[in-house]
């Protein structure tokens, strides 16, 4: 599979949380770029410059599109063993879209669109429940494509809890909160990067893995924070290099930083062999709803290109385009899930020796990324699938959470 798609991917989310904006959500990017190469995979004729819409799509998703249609077809092939994956192209009733089906992905469900509730029912299905309606209404639109992507994964190793003091005394959080989470002796992962978008920051990384004797795959959670003046468009930035490089090259010995305060962290020297990274971070739960509609993310061309050819084509293609995602961070575990719709001809949907240690403090809105590991053994050696690698959800954290009483241990309690 074409490895430049991931670098692209990260370009799209780039310009899907730039919609977002800084206020605190969850989205999938990836969700939404899944939906563009469907359309690709739908339309894309041998030459991209035969339909300035298919050129257009091709320039939004970063790649050919005969390569996203590729990559599509993969991802869906061969599911990841902790997300939930789905992709569906419908029809109305009295429309003949047989050619366009033509080109999906076998595991691409097709058929007359079903009613509200039977999207509703599609939704739950396909996400476990954790997202419950779907986005739009299906009355008098010819053409719907939907992706659904969801996790609930469990850490290998619990966060412990600590008071929320430990985000520090200029933590806008401290006082807000009584508990936050605290990174365990084992398990989860701790460290200061260097980055070009962001300067020095801040990373905590969490795993989730299902047991397997031929393969290896997981679910990283990956959190970032930078200085408090850094743009969260360059934060996000930072935060999907960090979460895709698998040799941490960005990692920066803490023997590079000065001793003391700063308002990301706390460095001392102790008597340990070893560099020691501590962090502490809040919960945090988010649903969060993506009007598409807008320039640069893709959908007028991917619409324009599904009804080229047809009655219903032409520059001024009718089309809606919205995404519904959730996520829940927390002591145990990691929950998250999106639902994105395409409405194509009808009316859009509403809108949604002496060494350190140091204490990291997720004190102040951040980055997260969940990626998705995917190896498996072939005669000794591991060798990638196609989740390897792959953003599947992003964030920004602005409104934390307290960490809930029955997660705490018993003797951490409040009256």
């Amino acid at each position: 599979m074409d490895e430049k798609w991931i670098p692209a991917l990260a370009r799209y989310a780039a310009r899907l949380h730039g919609v977002a904006g800084d206020e605190h959500h969850v989205a999938s990017p990836l969700g939404a770029w899944l939906l563009l190469a469907l359309t690709a995979a739908a339309t894309a004729p041998a030459q991209p410059d035969a339909d300035p819409a298919v050129a257009e799509l091709a320039a939004v998703l970063g790649v050919e599109p005969g390569v996203a249609a590729e990559v599509a077809a993969g991802l869906l092939a061969d599911p990841h063993p902790l997300v939930a994956v789905a992709t569906a192209m419908w029809h109305a009733a009295g429309v003949d879209p047989e050619h366009r089906y033509a080109g999906l992905p076998e595991q691409t469900e097709r058929g007359v669109i079903p009613d509200a509730a039977g999207l509703d029912r599609w939704a739950r299905e396909r996400t476990g429940g954790l997202i419950e309606k779907f986005p739009g209404d299906p009355a008098g639109v010819p053409v719907m494509l939907a992706s659904a992507l969801a996790a609930r994964v469990r850490w290998e190793v619990p966060f412990e809890v600590t008071a929320a003091s430990a985000l520090g005394a200029d933590s806008p959080w401290a006082s807000r909160l009584t508990h936050v989470l605290r990174k365990p002796v084992r398990g989860h992962e701790a460290f200061v990067a260097g980055t070009d978008q962001a300067g020095d920051v801040i990373a905590h990384r969490a795993v989730a893995t299902t047991e397997a004797s031929d393969t290896r795959v997981a679910l990283r959670v990956v959190s970032v924070a930078a200085s408090r003046d850094v743009p969260p468009e360059d934060v996000l930035a930072a935060a999907y290099e960090i979460a895709c490089d698998d040799r941490d090259r960005r990692r920066k010995p803490l023997a590079d930083l000065p001793l003391g305060e700063s308002p990301l962290w706390t460095i001392r020297e102790w008597a340990g062999s070893s560099e020691w990274c501590d962090a502490v971070l809040p919960c945090w739960s988010a649903a969060s709803e993506h009007d598409l509609t807008g320039p640069g993310l893709g959908f007028g061309p991917a619409a324009r290109a599904l009804l080229a050819g047809t009655e219903m084509g032409g520059d001024a293609v009718e089309f809606g385009a919205v995404q519904s995602a959730m996520a829940r961070f927390g002591r145990n575990g990691f929950d998250v899930a999106s639902l994105t719709g395409l409405t194509v001809g009808g009316a859009a949907p509403e809108e949604p020796s002496r060494s350190r240690i140091a204490e990291l403090r997720f004190a102040h809105p951040y980055a997260v990324v969940a990626v998705a590991t995917q190896q498996r053994w072939d005669d000794r050696r591991l060798i990638d699938g196609p989740w390897h690698g792959v953003p599947v959800f992003s964030a920004w954290v602005g409104e934390p959470e307290d960490v809930p009483v029955e997660d705490r241990d018993p003797d951490e309690w409040d009256d």
